[in-house]
């Protein structure tokens, strides 16, 4: 099966990064073949399962797959935690080295062999204390509870008596093997405790099947809003079997919108609340995905509307087509640096509140995680929209 350029980027990273590990933690540090042999080995072996990985885990059975997953993203945030600490150590000592030649001094006295391994020693020991300070709050920043984010949406044409109109975003929860019933039982305890009117789920909610992990997302069905609780599919939604998955939510009284929209309301004033698939799960799997079209169809132009669509794409055709309020999430505001720093390259939307003309998008950073299971620079999120007229 080919890569996808996602996954030869992270092949790449594997293979460059293992490099550079293995040359400043062994290579500089010791001399001895024995040891340099049993760290490329074990090195080389985590190279191979990070590259694998996905491959892994379709072709083994459940239990085996879901270690191979725990391992290799372990492994794959700790590798990334130590690589940034090695490579701030190093360019730290570029710069003082950089400003001795830009100013030259009288000459030191040389350095003997003992000292020099002593001081390569000092400072990868103080690298790797750094690397694995990163990795600890990066993971305990993933675990616990999310920040509520409040945001007040102001929508001209709702109706005055829904002004006040609260929606709870849930998004990018990706139950799995990390992230299980615990996680999602406290996940919704927080969410009913911000008294939403209604819950959105913006897809990415799991990475597995039904009979897998339909226990941990049970958790779910004891979401209290008024108007109820809706979904819409993620890209992994797709991959992990959306219609299954559709059906099963179904069954704990949580409807999906697939291309179409619904009243949401009373007597007193209504607003039509639109619901598209993923901007790509479909097209992948060569199955039907997000359709603009379809799920406007019908609807009347001055109620006010409001989307729920995973990624953030196509917010200024959905603006100019009447959507006053798009809701998404799927970057998780880039999860890691230094990716945080990167994601506003491939998203215009990365993480926030925007707008286009009257109307607004905002994206989630997401409740939970993927990959590596920690979070440094863009902390979890859970978002409460306060609709306004």
């Amino acid at each position: 099966m080919p890569l996808s350029p996602f996954s030869l980027l992270i092949a790449l990273g594997a293979v460059l990064g293992h490099l550079y590990l293995f040359r400043r933690l062994v290579w500089n540090l010791t001399s001895r073949r024995g040891p340099r042999i049993v760290a490329a080995l074990v090195l080389g072996f985590m190279t191979l399962v990070l590259i694998a990985r996905r491959y892994l885990q379709r072709t083994l059975p459940e239990a085996p797959g879901d270690v191979v997953e725990l391992v290799s993203y372990s492994w794959m945030g700790v590798a990334l935690c130590l690589v940034l600490a090695l490579a701030g150590v190093d360019l730290g000592r570029a710069v003082l080295a950089l400003g001795r030649r830009l100013r030259p001094a009288p000459a030191a006295p040389a350095v003997d062999a003992d000292r020099r391994r002593f001081l390569s020693q000092a400072t990868a020991g103080g690298a790797l204390a750094l690397g694995g300070g990163l990795a600890g709050y990066g993971s305990w920043r993933a675990f616990t509870a999310p920040e509520v984010t409040e945001v007040v949406v102001r929508i001209p044409k709702l109706p005055r008596s829904l002004d006040g109109f609260s929606i709870v975003q849930l998004t990018d929860l990706h139950v799995g093997p990390f992230i299980q019933r615990r996680f999602m039982d406290e996940l919704v305890r927080r969410a009913n405790a911000l008294k939403p009117d209604l819950v959105a789920i913006t897809g990415d909610m799991v990475d597995g099947t039904v009979p897998r992990l339909g226990g941990f997302v049970a958790a779910l069905g004891n979401l209290h809003a008024r108007y109820g609780s809706f979904f819409v599919t993620g890209n992994h939604d797709y991959s992990s079997g959306a219609e299954d998955w559709v059906a099963h939510l179904g069954s704990l009284g949580i409807p999906s919108l697939r291309n179409r929209h619904v009243r949401i309301g009373d007597a007193g004033g209504t607003f039509d609340l639109v619901g598209v698939d993923d901007w790509h799960g479909g097209r992948r799997l060569g199955q039907k995905g997000y359709d603009l079209d379809l799920a406007l169809a019908g609807r009347d132009p001055e109620r006010a509307a409001v989307l729920l669509a995973h990624q953030p794409a196509n917010f200024k055709v959905a603006a100019e087509r009447g959507v006053d309020l798009q809701i998404s999430g799927h970057t998780h505001g880039g999860q890691l640096f230094p990716m945080t720093a990167l994601i506003g390259l491939s998203w215009e939307h990365s993480a926030g509140h925007y707008r286009h003309g009257d109307s607004h998008i905002y994206v989630s950073r997401g409740c939970g995680f993927w990959g590596p299971p920690m979070r440094l620079g863009s902390p979890p999120e859970l978002v409460k929209l306060v609709l306004t007229s």
